[in-house]
């Protein structure tokens, strides 16, 4: 059913929650206001906004564009709402969130809540050792939050959510232009990456384009069991035939196209994940089967368990080691000129995050890598004081006794099969 009343609940209360819940360190809009400005005269900034949105008297500011690196060498776009805007867009957000959290299928592990990148890991994972998962689609949708048609998305949202006045301030944030380098630019497709309402209406439009139509029209006519695991647009399919890879790598490229969608034809590929595959299986073109595949920063491979038992290993990307390795040593660069004490807990801190994310069970070895050249940056940069230019691996090795660097961590432990 449609839900035709929502607005109601948009209080005081609920708009304080909103603004409670939302960054406050966050890099400013168009309109330069920051967190400790709207906080000045918080009820009064509240009452006015909900007022606003309730009347329709709301005007959606541009969101300002700032691009970052991706690991293949292109820019991803971010686009960074006014901090007002962000207000709004939690406290609608949190208007949507529990209606379709109803309808999101378990395949779906991004943006939401009791969910994470790990349990997407560790489920595929389970589709290839528990369900024989031997062939692999891996997908990449060429620009997906700058391809979302506008009517598509109002049509699909419109099957659940009739309320004008959150579809009206939704179809003011779809249209409310972008400013790129002093110049307001106002797309006909996508939502702004970065902002606070773009993950769930990403991940509502690709639950009906792809998780409903996997489940319901293509799992009930594969030959053999298959596995779909997606993290908002970043998805894998594990199936335990190439037939039926190559029956819906053939199709999926229809269905994407359907809805305004593109699949990279250079990131979009077939994995043969069968253990140790003959070196004679080649593709047409001559060039050897992948065999081997990344999801979410970790590349997938088979390995023997401490027991001798075949596994899954997933080992930290190289271009996500790289990048990482990259930022430390950026950030030694950039802090050279501080004293050790605040360098070490600085470089302390990154490392353990890198941890609490890549630290789990099989790569050890990766990890203790990170430490290693770690400690060649740290030293690399601390001998370009005027100081301490004579300063040897033994004198290092004496500040490292009295500034250790954390130890790699295992936090993650999957489940064995």
């Amino acid at each position: 059913m449609a839900f035709t009343s929502l607005n109601q609940h948009l209080d005081y209360d609920w708009l304080y929650y909103a603004y409670a819940c939302t960054r406050k360190d966050g890099a400013v809009g168009v309109d330069g206001q920051t967190a400790e400005d709207y906080a000045t005269n918080l009820e009064q900034n509240l009452l006015g906004l909900i007022d606003r949105i309730k009347s329709g008297r709301y005007q959606a500011p541009p969101v300002r564009r700032h691009y970052i690196a991706k690991s293949d060498g292109g820019q991803r776009g971010l686009g960074i709402p006014c901090f007002e805007d962000k207000v709004a867009q939690r406290a609608i957000s949190m208007l949507l969130e529990p209606i379709y959290e109803r309808d999101f299928m378990d395949c779906s592990y991004g943006f939401r809540p009791g969910r994470n990148a790990h349990q997407a890991i560790q489920a595929v994972r389970n589709g290839i050792m528990k369900h024989g998962g031997r062939w692999v689609l891996d997908v990449d949708i060429r620009k997906y939050f700058d391809s979302i048609p506008f009517a598509e998305l109002r049509s699909i949202l419109a099957k659940r959510v009739t309320d004008g006045v959150v579809r009206r301030m939704i179809d003011k944030w779809l249209k409310a232009g972008v400013l790129e380098e002093g110049n307001l630019l106002y797309p006909d497709a996508g939502t702004p990456q970065g902002g606070v309402l773009s993950p769930i209406l990403s991940n509502v439009y690709l639950h009906h384009v792809l998780d409903v139509w996997f489940a319901e029209q293509v799992q009930p006519r594969l030959r053999g069991p298959s596995t779909l695991v997606r993290y908002c647009d970043d998805f894998v399919m594990l199936f335990a035939y190439k037939d039926d890879a190559d029956r819906v790598l053939t199709v999926l490229g229809k269905r994407l196209g359907k809805y305004g969608l593109q699949l990279h034809p250079d990131k979009t590929r077939m994995v043969d994940f069968r253990h140790r595959p003959t070196r004679q299986q080649t593709e047409e073109g001559g060039k050897p089967l992948a065999t081997v595949f990344n999801f979410l920063g970790f590349t997938h491979i088979w390995a023997r368990s401490r027991w001798g038992k075949t596994v899954v290993q997933q080992l930290t990307a190289k271009d996500r080691f790289a990048r990482a390795l990259q930022a430390i040593n950026e950030q030694c660069r950039r802090m050279r000129h501080w004293c050790v004490r605040d360098q070490h807990q600085r470089l302390s801190r990154m490392l353990r995050g890198h941890f609490a994310y890549f630290g789990i069970a099989g790569n050890s070895r990766r990890l203790g890598s990170m430490v290693f050249e770690a400690r060649r940056r740290w030293h690399k940069w601390l001998k370009r004081r005027s100081r301490e230019r004579s300063l040897t691996w033994a004198a290092f090795n004496q500040i490292l006794v009295i500034f250790p660097l954390p130890k790699p961590r295992i936090r993650h432990r999957p489940a064995t099969p």
